[in-house]
C-alpha cells in the first residue's frame, strides 16, 4: 500500500474498491444484539423494470446517511433493501419483448408460459437497479435482500388477504372501478393522477316526455349520454320542483328517464340538472345505488362503444363524441357549448385518460382501517416531517373510498379465491381447495386477477422481517424507524403501510416520515424523457464521484421541497472533495519521515486537554467540538442539509483555511516536543471531521482514513467507528475568541492589502490600536500576523494620536487595525501608472471638447446627447486634475 494519498483526487480509483472490501466484510449487516437499540429503515423498494434516476439518487443518499450516522452513533442499524414485482410496469416489458421475439401475445402464449417468460426477465433484469444502487455507496444490508414476490412475501399477501377476508373487511363486489384502457386493467383511486385541461360542457335540451320544452343539461362527456338512466336536481332547487316525478326523452335515442331529486346536484353550477349515468362516472353510481336506478354501459373496456350506442358502436369513445355531438346539434338539441377548465383522470403509468367503469372487482372496506390509521397521525406516534404533509395524509384517509385491489394482469399475487367449478362456491384460502365444502366436487378453479402492486408494498415493514412468522428480526427491528419518501407516493404507499400495519401488528409500521420533494432541472422543469432533460446519475459519478453527487442532493435541499439540478453545485460539491483529499495528503505528509513511517505525535489517551495544547490547538479543537453538538442535532430533527452545510464550513473553512496555515510553522519549528503535538492534533481533527463527513460522503472519507495511523485494529473501516460526542472539557471559549479576532484581523490586513493591490509577497507593517480583553488577543496571536498576513513588523499604541499620516485601515469589535501607505504602494509603478492614466484622461478631454466645439454636431444631436457629452468632458478634466495634483506627491515618495 501507498505510504499517502494520490496527488490528484480520482474517485474511480477506489469508489468500487472501497464499496466492494464493505461489502465482502459484511459491514452493512445488522445482528439482533440486545445490548444495543435497533434503528430500522425499509428502502422503499424500486421497481425491477426500474433504471437509477435522480429521484432514486437523493433518496437513496438520504436513507444512507441517517443510517450510517445511526451505525456510527452505536445503533443495530437496520437498512433493508428489496425490489418490487410492479405489476403493470413489468407485464408491459414483458408484453413487449414477447410480441417483439416471438410474434405472439400473452394470451397466445399461455398464462403458465407468460410468467416463466416473466421470472426470466425479472432474472434478467430485475437485479440491475440494485447493481446501480451500490454505486451510490448505499450501505444497506443485502443478506436481508427482498423481493415482493418472494416466498415469504407472498405468504404474507395471502395471509393478510385472508385475515381481512375473514373479518369482512375484503369483499368482492360490482362497483365503479377506475378502468385504464390501454393497460387493460382497473386502477386504485391512488393510480389516477388528476390533471386540470382546457374543455367544453355541451348543453343538450332533453324534451319532456308529455312533449313539453323538457331540461337542460351540460356534460363534458357526451358520449356517455347513452348510458343516461336518470336527470337528477336539487330538492331545494324551486326551477324543478314541479318537473320531480315526470320523465323526458333521451335525444336521438327515444328512451324515457325520469327527472329525480338528490343532493348530489348543485343549483349553483351550469343548469342545476345533472344527468345520471351510473355505469360511467363514480358520483352518479352513488347517486344510482341511492335510487335503485338500472347500470346501462355504453363504453367497452377498449374505450370503444358498445351496441347501446347503436350506430356509433364500435368507434372510439373520442371520435363518437364528435359525431354525436355533430348529430345532436343538427337535430336541434345543442344550446350552447361553453370553454371551461376540467379536471381529467390519467393512468399513472401510460397517462391515458381513464374510464370509471362498473366491474366485478375485489375491494377492501376502508373505513374501520383508516380509523387507526388516523388516530397515530393525530396523537403523535406517527410524525410527518415536514409536518404540513400530515393534512394531505388526514385528509386522503378521512376522504378514502373503498380501495379496489384487483387486477386485470399475469404478473403479480394472484387473488387466494377459488371457485367450484360445479356450483361456483367461492373459498378464500392459502391453497387450492381439495373438496368443494357445499357439493363436495373436487374440481377447482383460482381466480384470474392478481393484487394490486402496492397491496403487497403495504405489508412491506413487517413482511420483509418474517411475518407472519413471529421471528426474532420482527421482535427486534419492528416498528422501523423512519420511512424516507417522495410526496408523491405518501397516497400509494404511505398511508396504506400505515393502516396494514396497525391491522397486523398494531404499531405504526414507522414512528417518521421523512418526505422530501422532486429533482428537477435547472430551470424547475420535472425530469422526463419527452423534455429531454434527464441526467443520469450513473454518468454523473463516472465523472465526478459519488461522493460529489450525494453531497450535491443534499445541499440546499430542505425537507418536501422539490430542488433544481445544477452542475455548478455539483462543481462545488467537487472541489471540495478535492480541498479535504490535499488537505488530508499535506497532513499525513507532515505525519510521515522520508521512509513513510509514523513520527511520534504526542499521547492524547487521556484527554486532549490534558496535552501542552497552544491557542490554536484549542481553537480547532473547540470549534470541532461545537460542531459535533450543532451537527448531532441537525441530524435529530432531519436537518441534513443544514448538517452538511456545517460540516463544509468547518473543513473548509477552519481547517484547510485557517489551522493547517496555523500550525504549519510549528510543524517546520525546531520544538520537538510542540510538533508531537502539533502532529496529534492534526490527526484527531483531521479524524473527527472525517468520522461527521463519513455518512454524507463515504468513500473519500473511507480512503483517507485508512492512510491515518490507527490504534489497535489497523483493518478496522472508518463507518465502523464511534460518531463523535461533544465534551465538555474541549469547550475553550476563551481561545476560540482569541483566534476569531486574530483571524478578523489577517483578514482585515489582506483587504486592504487587496484594495491597495499589493502583492501578497510585499512585506507591510501594520499599527494596532486595541482595548479591552482584545488587546491582549492582539499581542498574543500577533505572530500569527507576521507569518500569515505577511506583516513584518507590528506596534501597538494606545491612542488615535499616534496613527501615522497616510494609512489605509480596518475596524473591528475593540480593534482597529492601520497599515501605512508607504509599505502598501510601489512608488515607482505608481507613478508609471499615472503618468499612463494623465495622457489617456488628456486624450479623452481633447476629443470630447472638439465634439462640443463642432458647431454642427451641436446644433444637430439631440439635446441628451449634448448634454451627455458635456457631463462626460468635466468628469475628464475632474480626474485628470487629481492625476496632475497626485503625481509630484508621488515623484517626491520615488526620490
Amino acid at each position: 500500500m501507498e505510504k499517502n494519498l494520490a496527488k490528484t483526487y480520482s474517485p474511480k480509483d477506489f469508489e468500487d474498491r472501497i464499496y466492494q472490501s464493505w461489502e465482502e466484510s459484511k459491514a452493512f449487516h445488522a445482528e439482533v444484539d440486545e445490548d444495543k437499540k435497533p434503528f430500522t429503515i425499509v428502502m422503499p423498494p424500486p421497481n425491477i423494470t426500474g433504471q437509477l434516476h435522480m429521484g432514486h439518487a437523493l433518496d437513496q443518499t438520504l436513507q444512507d446517511v441517517l443510517t450510517r450516522w445511526k451505525r456510527m452513533q452505536g445503533f443495530s442499524a437496520l437498512w433493508l433493501p428489496g425490489t418490487d414485482h410492479a405489476s403493470i410496469a413489468t407485464e408491459v416489458k414483458v408484453v413487449e419483448k414477447i410480441r417483439a421475439e416471438e410474434g405472439k401475445s400473452k394470451e397466445e402464449l399461455g398464462r403458465e408460459e407468460f410468467l416463466k417468460r416473466a421470472w426470466a426477465w425479472k432474472e434478467e433484469f430485475g437485479g440491475r437497479i440494485n447493481k446501480q444502487i451500490r454505486k451510490l455507496g448505499s450501505s444497506c444490508d443485502w443478506d436481508r435482500e427482498r423481493f415482493t414476490m418472494d416466498e415469504g412475501c407472498n405468504k404474507a399477501v395471502v395471509e393478510h388477504f385472508i385475515r381481512l377476508y375473514n373479518k369482512g373487511l375484503i369483499y368482492k363486489g360490482n362497483r365503479i372501478i377506475n378502468w385504464c384502457p390501454v393497460c387493460g386493467t382497473s386502477l386504485s383511486d391512488a393510480e389516477v393522477e388528476h390533471e386540470d385541461k382546457p374543455g367544453k360542457y355541451w348543453y343538450f335540451r332533453y324534451p319532456a316526455a308529455d312533449g313539453g320544452e323538457g331540461i337542460v343539461v351540460a356534460t363534458s362527456r357526451p358520449e356517455t349520454m347513452f348510458g343516461d338512466v336518470a336527470i337528477a336536481v336539487h330538492p331545494s332547487d324551486e326551477r324543478y320542483k314541479d318537473m320531480v316525478g315526470t320523465k323526458v326523452v333521451l335525444p336521438l335515442v327515444g328512451r324515457e328517464i325520469p327527472i329525480i331529486a338528490d343532493q348530489y346536484p348543485d343549483p349553483e353550477k351550469g343548469t342545476g340538472a345533472v344527468k345520471i349515468t351510473p355505469s360511467h362516472d363514480p358520483n352518479d353510481f352513488e347517486v344510482g345505488q341511492r335510487h335503485n336506478l338500472e347500470q346501462l354501459a355504453c363504453i367497452n373496456p377498449d374505450a370503444t362503444m358498445n351496441d347501446m350506442a347503436g350506430k356509433y358502436a364500435g368507434m372510439d369513445r373520442y371520435e363518437c363524441r364528435k359525431a354525436w355531438v355533430k348529430d345532436l346539434e343538427e337535430a336541434g338539441y345543442l344550446v350552447q357549448i361553453e370553454e371551461k377548465v376540467i379536471p381529467s383522470g390519467e393512468c399513472y403509468r401510460c397517462h391515458n385518460v381513464i374510464e370509471p367503469m362498473i366491474s366485478d372487482q375485489w375491494f377492501v372496506a376502508m373505513e374501520e382501517l383508516a380509523k387507526p390509521a388516523i388516530e397515530v397521525a393525530k396523537n403523535g406516534e406517527l410524525t410527518h416531517v415536514p409536518d404540513r404533509f400530515e393534512k394531505i395524509y388526514l385528509h386522503w384517509l378521512e376522504e378514502i373510498r373503498d380501495w379496489c385491489i384487483s387486477r386485470q394482469l399475469w404478473w403479480g399475487h394472484r387473488i387466494p379465491a377459488y371457485y367450484c367449478e360445479k356450483c361456483g362456491e367461492m373459498v378464500v384460502a392459502a391453497e387450492m381447495p381439495e373438496v368443494c365444502p357445499k357439493c363436495g366436487d373436487t374440481h377447482f378453479r383460482q381466480d384470474e386477477d392478481v393484487l394490486d402492486t402496492w397491496f403487497s408494498s403495504a405489508l412491506w415493514p413487517f413482511s420483509t422481517l418474517g411475518w407472519p412468522e413471529k421471528t426474532k428480526d420482527l421482535e427486534y427491528f419492528y416498528p422501523t424507524d423512519v420511512l424516507v419518501t417522495g410526496y408523491d407516493i405518501i397516497f400509494f404507499w404511505v398511508v396504506r403501510m400505515v393502516f396494514s400495519g396497525l391491522e397486523e401488528m398494531g404499531e405504526s409500521p414507522f414512528k417518521y416520515v421523512y418526505v422530501h420533494g422532486l429533482v428537477r432541472d435547472a430551470e424547475g422543469r420535472k425530469m422526463s424523457k419527452s423534455l429531454g432533460n434527464g441526467i443520469d446519475p450513473l454518468e454523473i459519478i463516472d465523472q465526478y464521484g459519488a461522493d460529489a453527487l450525494r453531497f450535491m442532493l443534499l445541499s440546499g435541499i430542505t425537507a418536501g421541497n422539490d430542488m433544481r439540478f445544477k452542475m455548478d453545485k455539483l462543481e462545488s460539491a467537487r472541489n471540495f472533495a478535492n480541498k479535504l483529499w490535499n488537505a488530508s495528503r499535506f497532513t499525513i505528509m507532515n505525519l510521515q519521515d522520508e521512509e513513510g513511517n509514523f513520527r511520534p505525535m504526542a499521547d492524547g489517551s487521556e484527554g486532549a486537554e490534558k496535552l501542552a495544547l497552544k491557542d490554536e490547538d484549542k481553537w480547532i479543537l473547540s470549534t470541532i467540538n461545537d460542531a459535533v453538538a450543532e451537527i448531532t442535532a441537525n441530524l435529530d430533527k432531519f436537518e441534513l442539509s443544514l448538517a452538511a452545510q456545517k460540516i463544509y464550513d468547518l473543513i473548509w473553512n477552519e481547517f484547510c483555511d485557517w489551522y493547517i496555515e496555523l500550525v504549519k510553522a510549528r510543524l517546520y519549528g525546531d520544538d520537538e516536543e510542540d510538533k508531537k503535538v502539533a502532529r496529534y492534533v492534526l490527526v484527531k481533527a483531521l479524524k473527527d471531521m472525517l468520522k461527521l463527513l463519513h455518512p454524507f460522503m463515504p468513500f473519500i472519507t473511507e480512503e483517507i482514513w485508512s492512510y491515518l495511523p490507527q490504534e489497535g485494529n489497523t483493518e478496522a473501516f472508518l463507518m465502523k467507528e464511534s460518531w463523535p460526542v461533544y465534551t465538555e472539557a474541549l469547550h475553550f471559549e476563551e481561545e476560540e475568541a482569541k483566534l476569531k479576532t486574530a483571524m478578523d484581523a489577517i483578514r482585515s490586513i489582506r483587504n486592504i492589502r487587496a484594495e491597495a493591490d499589493a502583492a501578497p509577497s510585499r512585506k507591510l507593517s501594520a499599527v494596532i490600536l486595541a482595548s479591552g480583553k482584545e488587546a491582549d488577543f492582539m499581542k498574543d496571536t500577533q505572530h500569527f500576523l507576521k507569518n500569515i498576513a505577511n506583516v513584518q513588523e507590528i506596534t501597538f499604541i494606545d491612542s488615535k494620536d499616534q496613527v501615522p499620516d497616510e494609512v489605509m485601515s480596518a475596524v473591528m469589535n475593540n480593534v482597529e487595525v492601520y497599515v501605512p501607505l508607504d509599505d502598501l504602494l510601489d512608488y515607482s509603478a505608481e507613478l508609471e501608472r499615472l503618468k499612463k492614466e494623465k495622457t489617456r484622461l488628456e486624450g479623452e478631454v481633447k476629443r470630447t471638447a472638439g465634439k462640443l466645439n463642432n458647431e454642427g454636431f451641436v446644433a444637430k444631436a439631440p439635446e441628451a446627447v449634448v448634454n451627455a457629452e458635456r457631463e462626460k468632458l468635466a468628469k475628464y478634466e475632474d480626474m485628470l486634475a487629481k492625476i496632475i495634483e497626485r503625481i509630484p506627491v508621488v515623484e517626491a515618495k520615488v526620490k
